[in-house]
């Protein structure tokens, strides 16, 4: 039982660390209205291993102390990808998968940019705001998350962790 624990806890801090280094090495990407931020890849790691969870919050943390949105982003960030993970992790299909991370960044994001850099013209830009970072999540959910729940289901990455 504390063999299994341990696994876990090493596995959350290396995703928390390969979220970290990913956005680290697309900063300028990885914040702002129009957003490519590859580390989002990992959200869709809940959906084989659950586990993920906390590595994937505490590595959103860690990073967006880096985002010039400051706390806001700190706190609303982080909480949009833990509420993402906990989503993904209840889906049925890797498809329905990259759904909550979109969305629920979608419209967090989205959100928190206007109320902070546009709150006179909110109704007018919500809307941009939430569809550019949908637009930047789907890319990423979809075209990176997507294919590497494939590549980690077919190498059997689950068996290769817990395996005696």
């Amino acid at each position: 039982m504390t063999r299994n624990i341990v696994r876990k806890t090493v596995f959350a801090g290396v995703v928390a660390a390969l979220y970290i280094a990913l956005v680290m090495l697309n900063i300028g990407y990885s914040f702002g209205p129009v957003q490519f931020r590859a580390a989002e890849a990992l959200t869709l790691l809940p959906f084989l291993f659950p586990e993920s969870i906390p590595g994937l919050f505490i590595g959103c943390l860690l990073s967006n102390t880096f985002s010039r949105y400051g706390a806001p982003d700190i706190i609303i960030g982080s909480l949009a990808t833990l509420l993402a993970a906990f989503l993904t992790a209840r889906c049925g299909n890797r498809w329905l998968a990259a759904l909550p991370p979109v969305i629920v960044n979608a419209l967090a994001i989205g959100a928190m940019i206007t109320f902070l850099y546009t709150p006179d013209a909110t109704w007018v830009s919500l809307p941009l705001n939430i569809g550019s970072v949908a637009l930047g999540q789907t890319a990423v959910c979809f075209g990176l998350g997507v294919p590497l729940t494939v590549i980690l289901q077919k190498a059997n990455l689950k068996y290769a962790i817990y395996r005696r």
